[in-house]
This record gives structure tokens, C-alpha cells and sequence, in this order.
């Protein structure tokens, strides 16, 4: 059996668009985007942080790009979420861990990535930079051995997928072939009975536009209270929500609980897009926390961690549809039955055209024709880095 070429070189850079959209840093959109337009959140209770998500920061860290490059010059890189403080994180501590070793060894890498930042981590920004290597780490491993990740990963169990839309126009994306629609939730608490009524209104026109068949949801993101989630949920249900999503605190697995025992029968309960690692989803699974679980790949702990967290949910019979994520998902999700379908992130500032997610950090990314896509099957996760964006390596050793 021939060796494969070492580890040579980690290294990590930031792209910063400064408001002018693209990238795994999504949330980093200009003025009239959908994804920044009045979104219920948690900080929505504080008036002066209502209107846009940008108003508190959420697009501050920009997009981190690891790079990894074998000592024959071949290089797998990997976005996601983390810029500045997730580089000095990949390059002062992570990249010891890499460097000189078997790009083979994916799992001793992520245990030493994982137990040496344990005190310092565990979840958020440092988990998102081990996600950025690790996932860095499996595109290196597939161009070295010449195989898409979802043929290292058991092969695919269905010849495409088939995706719901997550946009502020689901009656588009039913026009556009997609299963489904996910609408942000625009009303949280703090708007009392008239932001409760103003939700319901839209979730009716929707219905209306797009008819009894079409998948609707609520993505909620982290920002309403267990009686409002409840009541929300009651109310959506007579016009045939498909699910209600991270209604609560990611931290808040008792309030999770109790809404999936207080939710209409029939509706799901959905979340996990800011949860990490297995433990994380050990919670949640062990507790009935929820019907689906949606780990983002590039921030629960990457491929080698969503290995893990799959196994346990299909184990209890529980769906798993990853947040996003464009081809880091997508390679994952063709090769797990308790994944049947994807999510596609609409980003469209109307939410009406499809367009590729991570653009324009990536090229040859793919996007769903009429809701469904074939994986590529080229080396690794099958793009490339656009090197015509502006990479800034803070921390070059």
C-alpha cells in the first residue's frame, strides 16, 4: 500500500466582504437583502437592534479559509464562519496537530484538536475553526486518493437530492421546484400580540400562494420564549406548519423538551444549528428535544465530528438535515438514509433566483435545478478556491 505525501503547510486566511454580500460569512449582506430584514432574533427585545442583524454584530468575524497543503504540492482548503480569531486559533494552536503527519489520520487529528482547545472551547468560534480544518483536512484527503468525500464517506444511497428553500418567498421557491419553503420569522416577544398576528398573516398568505400541498416552516433563530413558541406553534399548526425551528436558546434543551410535548400533533420540532459536537446532540437526542436535528458542518466539529452525530440520530430514529453548508453538506447528505433531503439558503436579495451560496469564495459550486441536484464527483468536495478575492493571512508563521 503506497504512503500517502504528508502534511506540509496549514494555513489560514479572512475574507472580509464589508457588506457586500457572498461567502460562507452569509450574513454579511448589503441594505434590502431578505436575510437582513427585520428577523426575529434574540436581541430583538432591545428596539434599537430590531430592524437589522447587522445592527449587533452578527456580521463581524467575515469568512475564514483554511488551507492545507501535502508535501507534493497538492492543497484541500475549506470556508466557513470565524475570520480573524479562528485564523490565529488554526495557525497558533491547531496547526501543530497537522503539520508533518498523515492527512489520513482524520481522526487522532480532530481528538488533539478537540482535547487541547477543550479549555478554551468546546463550541462556537473554536469549534468553527477545528470544523474549517477538519473539513480542509477531507478535501485534501480526497485529492490525494483521487475520490469525491461522499465516495469516502459509504458511496451515495440516492442518485440526487432533493431540496426545501430557506427565503422570505416561499411562493418562489415552489415556482423554482423546491419541496418546501422556510420562512424567517419576522415577529419575535417583544412584539407582542401584534407581531404574533403580523407572523400568522404572513404564514397564511404563504399558504395561500402556494397551496395545501407545499412544505411551510419557521425558522425562528434562537429568538422566542417557550409559551410564545408554544402558542406560535398552536396557532401555525391550523395553517399547516411543517415545523416550527430553533424556537429557543441553543442551550435551553429543557425548553426544547417541553415544546416538543406542547407542539400540535403532527408539527416538528427542529433545531441544532448552533449546537456542536456529539455531546452537544447526545443532549438533545436523549432528552426528545426534537424530531429533527439540523448540525451545520462547518460549525458542529466538521465531517469527522458529523460522523458521529449522524449515527446517534439515526440510532434513535431521527432525522438529520444539516443547516446549509452548501458542498459540505451536500456530500455528506447523500450518503445518510436518515438525510433525505437538503436545505438550500436562497441567497438572493429576494429570495427569488437561485444562486450559488458561497459565492464568490468558491467556484464550481453547485446549485438544485427544479429543487434537486447531482453531487459532483470530483476529487474532494469538488470546487475551488477563488483566488481573485481578497485573502488576508493575519497570522503567517
Amino acid at each position: 500500500m503506497s504512503r500517502l505525501p504528508k502534511i506540509k503547510h496549514v494555513r489560514a486566511f479572512v475574507v472580509k466582504n464589508d457588506g457586500t454580500g457572498g461567502g460562507a460569512d452569509y450574513h454579511d449582506q448589503g441594505d434590502g437583502h431578505w436575510i437582513d430584514d427585520h428577523i426575529a432574533t434574540p436581541m430583538a427585545k432591545y428596539p434599537e437592534y430590531r430592524q437589522s442583524r447587522r445592527s449587533f454584530g452578527i456580521n463581524v468575524l467575515g469568512t475564514l479559509v483554511v488551507e492545507i497543503e501535502a508535501e507534493n504540492g497538492v492543497v484541500g482548503f475549506a470556508v466557513t464562519t470565524g475570520g480573524e480569531p479562528a485564523a490565529y486559533i488554526v495557525e497558533k494552536h491547531l496547526a501543530r496537530f497537522l503539520e508533518g503527519r498523515d492527512p489520513s489520520e482524520v481522526e487522532k487529528i480532530w481528538d488533539q484538536m478537540y482535547f487541547s482547545t477543550q479549555y478554551y472551547g468546546r463550541k462556537g468560534l473554536v469549534v468553527n475553526a477545528i470544523s474549517g480544518v477538519d473539513l480542509a483536512l477531507w478535501d485534501l484527503l480526497g485529492r490525494l486518493r483521487q475520490e469525491p468525500v461522499f465516495a469516502m464517506l459509504g458511496g451515495a444511497v440516492r442518485d440526487e437530492l432533493t431540496f426545501y428553500a430557506t427565503g422570505a418567498r416561499p411562493d418562489k421557491a415552489k415556482e423554482l421546484g423546491f419541496i418546501g419553503g422556510k420562512m424567517p420569522l419576522h415577529h419575535g416577544p417583544a412584539e407582542g400580540e401584534d407581531g404574533l398576528h403580523k407572523n400568522l398573516a404572513e404564514l397564511e398568505a404563504m399558504r395561500n400562494a402556494c397551496g395545501d400541498d407545499f412544505w411551510l416552516m419557521f425558522d425562528c433563530w434562537m429568538a422566542l420564549d417557550l409559551n410564545y413558541a408554544t402558542r406560535l406553534a398552536q396557532e401555525a399548526h391550523k395553517l399547516g406548519l411543517k415545523w416550527i425551528e430553533e424556537a429557543l436558546s441553543p442551550d435551553d434543551y429543557w425548553g426544547y423538551q417541553a415544546l416538543k410535548k406542547k407542539a400540535p400533533k403532527g408539527m416538528l420540532v427542529t433545531t441544532g444549528e448552533h449546537e456542536a459536537t456529539r455531546w452537544g446532540f447526545r443532549m438533545l437526542l436523549e432528552m426528545e428535544c426534537c424530531d429533527i436535528i439540523q448540525p451545520d458542518v462547518g460549525w458542529c466539529g466538521g465531517v469527522t465530528e458529523l460522523i458521529k452525530i449522524s449515527a446517534m440520530a439515526d440510532a434513535k430514529s431521527v432525522l438529520m438535515i444539516p443547516h446549509g453548508s452548501s458542498v459540505y453538506s451536500y456530500h455528506f447528505v447523500v450518503t445518510r438514509h436518515n438525510s433525505p433531503f437538503a436545505e438550500f439558503l436562497m441567497m438572493a436579495p429576494g429570495a427569488d433566483e437561485v444562486v450559488p451560496m458561497f459565492h464568490p469564495q468558491l467556484i464550481g459550486e453547485p446549485v438544485p435545478v427544479n429543487g434537486r441536484l447531482k453531487v459532483p464527483d470530483a476529487p474532494g468536495f469538488g470546487v475551488e478556491l477563488n483566488r481573485d478575492i481578497a485573502l488576508h493571512r493575519p497570522y503567517a508563521r
